[in-house]
């Protein structure tokens, strides 16, 4: 993965998502003593920044001429954004999803025209879209460990730098590790990216650690979108240990706090993934005083009895 691929993705795209806003926040600069700005990809059609990635993805097959049906495995966010991509495209898609996923990412991959595939956990649902990809049938889209997907991320990057030259940190929400990694690449020395990962799930702490991808136990949690394991194949592990140099983890509560807060202070919406990174800005782990901070709010997904339930404590 190269800058020059994230420029030609970029290019690609363009006029096919929104340039979202990069939106400075009074309560999180407060918060954090530096300056702090949303990058609000939760304005993106599907809600989240997943679209780049998977619009970028599918836009590089039609130019190869491929028309192969789809696959791929997501909790919700990128199998709705593959599936407008596919759509558009007029591409077949199947989605694994784990159990547990929320409600609203199925109705809406499934309105999209989607087959849904439920499956015990995430872990179960990529190593069964793998397979499905493997016997021959269909192109196997991962939702974080391809190069375009990867590439489609970077492009938020290239944005924010864009629309503020001075942000000297961007504060990142890992999962699997595609959008940190095209982040990362993007910016290369001209910012700090610091990564958030959820207590539950924390698979690069643990593997950085380790100096390999390791196995690890997934707790529930409100980021749904973030947890899992890492496929042991991903190409992202690599690119964090290379470009990423700070990690932090962040608490069940301080999801919630985050997603609330976000819905009062900012009157934004935000699902517990897309949040996670503003969690770290709040516990005071990402963010140094006197900043230029980018913090990319990544989804927006959120059912509404969850986020009512939240907003009621």
């Amino acid at each position: 993965m190269v800058l020059t691929e994230i420029h030609a993705a970029a290019h690609r795209i363009t006029g096919r998502v929104i340039r979202t806003p990069l939106r400075r926040s009074a309560w999180l600069s407060r918060a954090a003593g530096a300056d702090v700005f949303l990058k609000l990809e939760t304005l993106q059609p599907t809600f989240s920044y997943k679209i780049r990635g998977a619009l970028n993805a599918v836009l590089r097959l039609a130019e190869s001429g491929g028309r192969r049906p789809l696959v791929t495995a997501s909790a919700g966010n990128h199998g709705r954004a593959l599936a407008h991509a596919a759509r558009d495209a007029g591409l077949a898609l199947t989605v694994y999803v784990p159990a547990g996923a929320p409600a609203t990412k199925l109705d809406a991959i499934r309105q999209l025209g989607a087959d849904l595939c439920p499956c015990a956990d995430y872990d179960e649902a990529e190593a069964r879209a793998k397979s499905h990809g493997a016997a021959g049938g269909a192109l196997f889209i991962s939702p974080y460990s391809h190069p375009d997907v990867i590439a489609g991320a970077g492009t938020i990057g290239v944005e924010i730098l864009e629309q503020h030259p001075g942000i000297d940190t961007i504060v990142v929400p890992i999962g699997g590790g595609g959008l940190i990694s095209g982040i990362a690449i993007a910016c290369g020395e001209a910012a700090e990216v610091v990564g958030v990962e959820v207590e539950a799930s924390s698979p690069f702490t643990y593997g950085l650690a380790a100096g390999r991808i390791v196995q690890i136990e997934v707790g529930p949690t409100l980021a749904d979108g973030l947890a899992g394991n890492l496929d042991p194949e991903t190409v992202t592990f690599d690119i964090v240990r290379r470009h990423v140099k700070k990690i932090v983890r962040v608490p069940e509560q301080g999801l919630e706090d985050a997603v609330r807060g976000l819905a009062r202070e900012e009157r934004l919406i935000a699902e517990g993934a897309g949040a996670t990174a503003v969690a770290a800005v709040l516990n005071g782990e990402a963010v140094k005083a006197g900043q230029q901070v980018a913090v990319v709010l990544s989804g927006a997904n959120i059912d509404t009895a969850t986020l009512a339930e939240i907003l009621s404590r």
